[in-house]
């Protein structure tokens, strides 16, 4: 089956809220997502709303989907870009502006079937896209009790940095970081 790999658009917020919740209801839901479904589905509208506009229209955040000829979402990733003098959302303050890959998820039936790639090549392209700021560096973070994942991001073209960082609220925990550099040349 084709499918495209877009943008979200503002309108979009019950698509995107109703994908969401079932990717955290995922059985790796625990190790690939630093919320729950509990509070994710307390969230009210305005929420989800704010949070689909920002990765619509944003110049710092933009949230793919791959949707099937039939409009159904089927995964989604989420590109954000960091600066040293932002809040850290997560893991330690860059050192240098970069993309950072957040909120990866496939539906279990469309797994292996080369979407997790359209996603991430869409979002990476993007980040390298960018010309104020340019990026030299797209991170992710994974949680070192997820190897598929893990497998997936070094196939693709992830490498570990060596940094890693406390998972919060699981003491003993590692959240491990992954970077792709952008190609000189």
């Amino acid at each position: 089956m084709k499918y495209v790999m877009r943008s979200v658009r503002a309108d979009e917020w019950p698509l995107a809220r109703q994908l969401r919740l079932e990717a955290l209801q995922d059985p790796v839901a625990p190790v690939a997502f630093l919320d729950s479904y509990e509070a994710a589905v307390a969230r009210p509208d305005a929420f989800w709303q704010d949070r689909t506009a920002a990765a619509a229209e944003g110049g710092d955040v933009r949230q793919f989907v791959a949707e099937s000829p039939e409009g159904e979402w089927v995964g989604t990733v989420t590109a954000l870009v960091e600066r040293p003098e932002d809040d850290v959302r997560f893991g330690e303050a860059p050192e240098v502006v970069q993309g950072h890959l957040v909120g990866v998820f496939v539906r279990p039936r469309v797994r292996g079937s080369g979407v997790a790639d359209a996603l991430f090549r869409v979002a990476v392209d993007w980040c390298w896209s960018l010309s104020a700021p340019r990026l030299e560096r797209v991170r992710l973070y994974v949680h070192e009790d997820n190897p598929r994942a893990a497998a997936f991001y070094r196939r693709f073209g992830f490498v570990p940095s060596g940094q890693r960082m406390a998972v919060p609220g699981d003491a003993g925990a590692w959240e491990l970081e992954y970077v792709m550099e952008r190609e000189r040349g």
